[in-house]
């Protein structure tokens, strides 16, 4: 059977809910509003945050359609049209389409035979870390092999050498202009065994392995696929030196995934 607490237990309960009760109002008359103000503000951040996202989304859906419309005019020869766009992408907030506008550019320059003026914005994309690194690689390439006949032979092989290794996305394309400019550095010792790389190496280009494959024979190199890596013996003969064959511009990325468009075609000749 159940003990009945006694009635002083039972005053000194109720004092006790009493008490709370008038501590409970009174924190409430001090803080009450203080803690509304917090939950409005924490509500309306949480909102802002989600309209954030969303202005976000929709300004790169139209910046996304802006580059898709400047291309279509580059494409149909439409420049005047394709240039306010491409201008206004250049300046964007997202590297993404900063970088396809600056390529797409570059393109429009070269068509225009602006070629100092296409090498100086790929230049542009070359030197801003802001980019990734595939983007910067194919920017090099593409503005050496717009300069070639104009820069000293060491200068290309400064610039490219680090790119002219096989395993790099762009091997064969530096590569190649890097043996040509060692030929013309009086080194066809070093020469040869780069070309007989570029014309083994599977994941070059067909066109470039051919033509590599051909001057590497002619350095006495055998380029073979089947073929050891060798080094030339004995003396060798002159070798007319080919300027190597201009990269082609690489096509404006689409900024998602960014890293897929130059790299793929940086290489392709």
């Amino acid at each position: 059977m159940a003990i009945k607490p006694t009635d002083g237990e039972t005053f000194l309960r109720e004092v006790d809910d009493e008490l709370r009760k008038d501590r409970v109002n009174q924190a409430f008359t001090r803080y009450g509003w203080w803690i509304i103000a917090g939950v409005v503000l924490l509500l309306a951040a949480i909102g802002g945050a989600f309209w954030w996202r969303a202005q976000q989304a929709a300004a790169a859906e139209a910046q996304g359609e802006g580059l898709l419309t400047a291309l279509d005019s580059l494409e149909s020869g439409a420049r005047a049209a394709a240039t306010p766009k491409i201008d206004q992408l250049a300046e964007s907030d997202i590297a993404g389409y900063r970088v396809a506008a600056l390529f797409a550019r570059a393109n429009a320059q070269v068509a225009a035979n602006q070629l100092p003026a296409a090498a100086a914005t790929l230049g542009t994309i070359a030197a801003n870390e802001d980019f990734a690194e595939p983007y910067r690689h194919a920017a090099l390439v593409r503005q050496t092999a717009l300069q070639f006949d104009s820069l000293p032979p060491a200068q290309v092989v400064q610039r490219l050498q680090g790119l002219a290794r096989p395993g790099q996305p762009f091997f064969g394309a530096a590569g190649e202009m890097v043996g040509v400019a060692l030929i013309r550095m009086n080194q066809p010792q070093r020469a040869g065994p780069l070309f007989g790389q570029i014309g083994r190496d599977e994941t070059v280009p067909p066109s470039i392995r051919t033509r590599a494959i051909q001057m590497a024979g002619a350095l006495g190199v055998n380029a073979l696929p089947d073929a050891p890596e060798s080094t030339p013996t004995g003396p060798v003969a002159p070798v007319p030196v080919p300027a190597p064959a201009q990269a082609a511009p690489p096509a404006a990325a689409q900024p998602a995934p960014p890293a897929a468009g130059p790299a793929t075609q940086g290489n392709r000749q």
